[in-house]
């Protein structure tokens, strides 16, 4: 394997490790140790790692030459019984896009208005990190689970109206019903035919807004 691809299977790691490490610390802000308790609020890689998300899918989308490029850690537990806040859930579930659009924030404006004194190779390096944190951003924002994107949608539903809001949480129910295996296979499958094309643009405009360069 080209040191590229480790390099870049290396950022995704601690980005998605950085990812849940935040949902623990926002629903122990909120109330629930769970995560706390359980040891999840670490930087170990091993208390991380998901042998399907974390290797055997980046890998499979690498040697695959698929258009995007994501993976995810071991979910960090949380009790939502002691969330007992209208927007707790999607509040957690916000945290880890959020952290990755911080990391591509902060290493994109480094490029942006330092670019000039990082070098060729370091400059590769950040550029990648703001690329593969904004993927993953997106990605996780998609509105079905286990995505995050599911509970914030969620979350804004109750917002807007009860109603709205049950009757998502009923699709929710029914599509989890068919099992996790098929529920990522056929989210790979939704993502690569249907909102990829949507996503790519969107991509682009928030890395060159960020890098001021093109991908």
């Amino acid at each position: 394997m080209q040191p590229d691809l480790i390099f870049t299977l290396l950022i995704l790691f601690v980005s998605v490790i950085l990812h849940e490490v935040a949902h623990g610390y926002m629903a122990d802000w909120l109330g629930d140790p769970t995560a706390r308790l359980e040891g999840r609020l670490t930087l170990n890689p091993i208390s991380h790692i998901d042998p399907v998300g974390t290797i055997i899918l980046p890998l499979l989308l690498v040697l695959s030459n698929s258009p995007f490029f994501i993976g995810y850690a071991k979910p960090v537990p949380y009790n939502p019984y002691n969330l007992p806040g209208k927007y707790d859930e999607p509040l957690v579930a916000f945290a880890g896009p959020a952290t990755n659009i911080l990391l591509a924030i902060i290493f994109g404006l480094t490029i942006r208005f330092a670019g000039a004194a990082l070098g060729a190779s370091l400059l590769s390096a950040f550029a990648t990190i703001v690329y593969i944190n904004l993927m993953l951003a997106l990605f996780n924002l998609v509105p079905l689970p286990p995505l995050d994107g599911s509970k914030v949608l969620g979350g804004i539903f109750t917002a807007i109206s009860a109603n709205l809001a049950r009757g998502y949480e009923t699709f929710l129910i029914n599509f989890q019903r068919i099992g996790m295996l098929p529920m990522i296979l056929l989210i790979m499958l939704i993502v690569n035919f249907i909102l990829w094309p949507l996503i790519t643009p969107v991509l682009q405009g928030m890395f060159v807004l960020l890098t001021g360069a093109s991908i």
